[in-house]
């Protein structure tokens, strides 16, 4: 079920999955979202990444006992990942910006990050710009090869979770309306 921002949710969600490209928003918005509905924000990429950008291996076992839990927001990430918070969520966020925006945002973050040496998950460290160069997988070059990943998004979600609702939002004035929206409404059941 495809929604806009002004449009009302179902029900006042206790689940939450925000999917977008790379540099999108994502962990913003899921942070946004839980202050909106007091309930845990967990990074899922907080759980994926060790020491050394190496994955976690306990990364799925993690991810399985989030799902569990009664009340959350996540990114959708992570194609091992995915099916499990799939199976859990009751909103999906998609945030469908433009490219030109998400690369803006993304290219701003790596470099602050690089520059201030922000120390991310598990004392990881953006790599030096130069890598963009020698490395396929460099965050840069990852955006750009999936730029298009999901384009298809609201099929696959209605395939896997018939009437899952998924709210899409495609500018930064929706996204901020959408939460105003989310915050105001309080413990109202339909929103």
């Amino acid at each position: 079920m495809l929604l806009g921002p002004d449009d009302p949710l179902p029900a006042r969600p206790r689940r939450v999955a925000i999917a977008g490209v790379t540099g999108s928003g994502k962990t913003t918005l899921a942070g946004r979202i839980a202050q909106a509905l007091d309930v845990p924000h967990v990074e899922i990429d907080g759980l994926h990444w060790g020491p050394g950008w190496t994955p976690r291996e306990e990364f799925l076992d993690d991810v399985r006992a989030l799902a569990a839990w009664d009340r959350w927001v996540t990114e959708w990430q992570y194609r091992a990942a995915r099916p499990i918070v799939l199976k859990r969520v009751d909103l999906m966020v998609w945030l469908d910006l433009p490219y030109r925006r998400t690369l803006a945002q993304l290219v701003r973050r790596t470099l602050l990050r690089r520059v201030r040496r922000e120390q991310l998950w598990h004392g990881n460290v953006e790599p030096p710009l130069r890598t963009m160069l020698s490395d396929s997988d460099h965050i840069l070059r990852w955006s750009w090869r999936t730029r298009r990943r999901y384009a298809g998004l609201p099929a696959q979600i209605e395939a896997a979770r018939p009437g899952l609702p998924v709210v899409r939002l495609t500018s930064r004035p929706e996204v901020d309306r959408w939460v105003a929206l989310l915050a105001a409404r309080g413990d109202e059941t339909q929103l």
